[in-house]
């Protein structure tokens, strides 16, 4: 988690650039912040890593105030990739990607196994690329290496200043694609910095709009675009924009008014607390004929899921439970959300069911695949019903 308590900066000669600025980003997700030149939007990024130190209130990362440490060591802890890139042009791929990593002191065959994998992750063959030099690079495969080298040392936080922005539209559509393939599989916390309302939308699980030094609206990219704060933010997100996302069409018919999730969701999906034996949660499964287990605490918080592969490879360990092989859940949605939000993280991410989570963090349900066809059924009647 960071977190920014009432931040300004104000320079000598004068100028604000930041008003009282209070935030928290989620672990694990992508942050982008947004707004016109001059906002204040990379100024409030550089904040994360103390390239700007703020001149009233603190930023904390997982509750540890920043100014307290010593920021050589909390940049080497920190990813940051800029438009420029800044890869050093008389060394090789692996020498640059390897660069935080030896001056964390990793072991040299560590190192060198990393560089393989990254190169990989972000489809560069290792064999032909780790020997190269920069120069020998086209623009979008020195961002590749410009994202990895942020990635090499294997940090919680990336901080991504319009990485994207100098790049042709077929190149920088491909990274953005990228980006957000390596997030679901890596799960870092991305704090990235746009001018572009479509990549923001693009990339975003929650968007921080900025003007003048001060946030102005934050939120997921469908609340955003469904409830703009004010005149502004439509201006920025354009009409055209706000009139495709806010006229929703399922198979060519134009749906009035849109459900929200609490409207659609299953309220009694199978659950378990954490606490629960391997054994007996199998059994669980088989009884309700599913594949996974959502984890519940007492209070009804939501702790993660537990799928049946989990459990079985650890099932001969008597001493394990639900709570050691359960994994968080990424996308959770709220129960005044549009149906449509569900459906797109289904659809986009792949997955079979979303969560609902309400503001007090206590667990109402979830959206399936199989509660938007019901929806569908009761939408759009059968033919055989429209003609009688």
């Amino acid at each position: 988690m960071i977190e920014f308590k009432g931040v300004t900066k104000q320079y000598k000669d004068g100028f604000q650039a930041l008003k009282d600025i209070n935030l928290k980003l989620e672990t694990g997700k992508i942050h982008v912040i947004i707004g016109p030149s001059g906002c204040g939007k990379s100024t409030t990024m550089k904040l994360i890593n103390r390239l700007i130190t703020p001149t009233n209130g603190s930023v904390y990362i997982n509750n540890e105030d920043i100014s307290s440490m010593n920021p050589v060591h909390l940049r080497r802890k920190i990813g940051y990739v800029i438009q420029n890139i800044g890869l050093f042009p008389h060394m090789s791929i692996a020498d640059n990607v390897a660069v935080v990593p030896r001056l964390l002191k990793w072991k040299e065959d560590r190192t060198q196994k990393k560089i393989d994998e990254l190169l990989s992750l972000v489809h560069l063959d290792p064999e032909t690329y780790r020997k190269r030099k920069p120069a020998e690079l086209s623009g979008g495969q020195a961002q590749r290496i410009g994202v990895i080298r942020a990635l090499a040392a294997e940090p919680e936080i990336i901080l991504m200043d319009e990485p994207f922005s100098a790049l042709d539209p077929i190149s920088r559509e491909k990274l953005q694609n990228e980006l957000v393939s390596l997030q679901e599989e890596l799960r870092k916390t991305i704090v990235f910095v746009t001018h572009d309302m479509d990549e923001a939308i693009k990339i975003a699980d929650n968007i921080i709009l900025m003007k003048d030094g001060e946030v102005i609206q934050s939120g997921t990219p469908d609340t955003i675009l469904r409830h703009p704060a004010n005149d502004f933010i439509k201006e920025f997100i354009g009409k055209k924009r706000l009139k495709e996302h806010n006229t929703e069409l399922v198979q060519g018919f134009e749906m009035e008014e849109i459900p929200t999730v609490s409207e659609v969701m299953i309220e009694n999906p199978a659950t378990a607390y954490p606490e629960r034996g391997l054994a007996a949660s199998l059994r669980l499964m088989e009884q309700r004929k599913v594949d996974s287990l959502i984890v519940i605490s007492q209070q009804k918080e939501l702790l993660g899921y537990a799928p049946i592969l989990n459990v079985l490879s650890q099932y001969r360990d008597e001493t394990k439970t639900l709570g050691d092989v359960m994994q968080p859940f990424v996308h959770t949605v709220a129960p005044d959300s549009p149906f449509t939000a569900a459906l797109d993280l289904m659809s986009h991410k792949d997955i079979p069911y979303v969560p609902i989570v309400a503001e007090n963090g206590k667990f109402a349900g979830v959206v399936t695949r199989g509660s938007m066809v019901r929806l569908m059924a009761d939408v759009f009647p059968y033919e055989n019903e429209v003609a009688e």
